[in-house]
């Protein structure tokens, strides 16, 4: 039984690993708050090579080079804002996993509801274009009712 809870932990420990694979030891800061702050910077970073992967999740040697770039401003004495705000200016907004809300982005953010309101408006177009429903059989298919159950 003690060889099969060793297992379960084992697996629970690597398991909660999972997220830190990509930040070597070499990159970890001494203090632990710094290294807080560097995590929430990297997690809103995108890399650029991976493209839909944090720099804290990617392995590739751009997302290294950021977050040793992350860790030296914070050293310098940078809030996290400029951090960021230094990041974007090198590589653009690109970067940023969630865009900022303005102007140049409008449409970015707007098209989810612009998508889901034309789909409304089609759907509420279709309903209104059915025929009325009619009230009952004309004279001819009323007969031709009453002939298929006089039938044998």
């Amino acid at each position: 039984m003690s060889r099969l809870r060793s297992t379960i932990i084992a697996l629970a420990l690597s398991l909660a690993a999972l997220p830190a694979l990509a930040v070597q030891p070499d990159e970890v800061l001494k203090d632990p708050a710094m290294e807080a702050r560097a995590r929430q910077i990297s997690e809103g970073l995108r890399c650029l090579v991976c493209q839909n992967q944090s720099i804290d999740d990617s392995d590739a040697p751009l997302a290294k080079d950021l977050r040793v770039l992350v860790r030296e401003r914070l050293k310098e004495g940078d809030s996290n804002g400029q951090v960021v705000d230094y990041v974007v200016a090198r590589y653009g907004e690109f970067v940023l996993l969630r865009p900022v809300f303005g102007w140049h982005t409008l449409l970015l953010w707007l098209s989810p509801l612009l998508a889901v309101g034309l789909g409304a408006f089609g759907i509420w177009r279709l309903s209104r274009r059915r025929p009325p429903p009619r009230e009952g059989l004309s004279e001819a298919e009323q007969a031709e009712v009453e002939a298929l159950l006089k039938r044998p």
